[in-house]
């Protein structure tokens, strides 16, 4: 714990440093976290909820569950959705309910669609779980238990071959701390994010898809973080794929199909830089789910 909320202390110290958001690896099954304007896009009810378990064997590591919905109207030209989250890492719990919104518009033989995501945030700091045993520091902790409002923006592209999307969240950047080291005072609060996202299918034959993504990540004051992933379909049952992470991480994943309606996804995160000797990788599984509530018929598979 004392490696955990040492990091902590310092995020919170030096105005967060690091991406605030959570890290996923099936960012490709779960783009509704990431873009607002991906909702609806599947066009039937999709229900996701995550489970991400980082850095095992490490005390106070990152743990972050989330829970989403979106579907398309009847027109098929609006999506509406949610997402709800918790992300804790050590005395740190950020928790989160966003609406969402998006509008498409046919082009070519594509949608794109424009989304905004607004709801609230809830930030939370448990003090007692600081261990600042032998530390030169005069430490003052406040008060950090607040509710901020937020939004995030975002345009998404997307035909049965492709999709490209752009994002931004945290467009408020609203403060959300305050730690005093010392006679300083400082402020943190959170910071702008960007994404941009794409991907293709190409078919190898009657049975075989192979489907290679990119995401990018980019925040101030922390580098920008890509994700390379190539993955197959086979059979239109059973995904199988890897990526690369800047970050010197390599992530294998897999989702199965169950039925027409229930989906099962995991992945495994590996390390490559210096925690690899402290932990024992990171896990992910992640449960989907599509209700046709129209009775159209349901495209299978769906490549995004």
């Amino acid at each position: 714990m004392k490696k955990i909320t040492g990091l902590v202390f310092l995020l919170i110290s030096f105005s967060a440093f690091a991406q605030q958001d959570p890290l996923f690896s099936q960012y490709m099954f779960n783009k509704l976290v990431l873009n607002p304007a991906y909702a609806g896009s599947r066009e039937v009810l999709t229900i996701d909820m995550l489970d991400r378990y980082q850095w095992v064997g490490i005390d106070g590591a990152p743990r972050t569950i989330t829970v989403g919905a979106h579907m398309a109207t009847r027109n098929n030209k609006v999506g509406l959705g949610f997402y709800a989250y918790r992300d804790a890492l050590g005395p740190t719990v950020n928790q989160g309910l966003m609406a969402t919104y998006s509008y498409r518009l046919l082009l070519g033989t594509g949608n794109l669609s424009f989304g905004i995501q607004a709801g609230f945030k809830y930030f939370d700091f448990d003090w007692t779980k600081m261990n600042l045993e032998n530390s030169d520091y005069t430490f003052n902790p406040q008060d950090i238990q607040r509710f901020t409002p937020d939004a995030n923006f975002g345009i998404y592209y997307q035909s049965n071959r492709f999709f490209a999307g752009l994002s931004s969240k945290q467009l408020f950047q609203n403060e959300y701390g305050v730690a005093t080291v010392g006679d300083k005072t400082t402020y943190s609060k959170l910071l702008r994010h960007f994404y941009g996202m794409a991907g293709a299918a190409f078919p190898v034959d009657d049975k075989i898809i192979f489907r290679p993504s990119i995401l990018a990540k980019f925040v101030k004051n922390a580098p920008l973080q890509v994700d390379f992933n190539a993955s197959l379909l086979f059979g239109d049952i059973f995904w199988i794929g890897a990526s690369y992470r800047t970050e010197k991480a390599i992530v294998f994943l897999t989702e199965f199909r169950i039925s027409e309606k229930f989906r099962v996804g995991y992945s495994y995160d590996m390390y490559l830089n210096e925690l690899q000797p402290h932990n024992k990788g990171s896990h992910e599984i992640r449960l989907g789910i599509d209700l046709d509530l129209y009775h159209s018929r349901m495209m299978t598979p769906r490549y995004f």
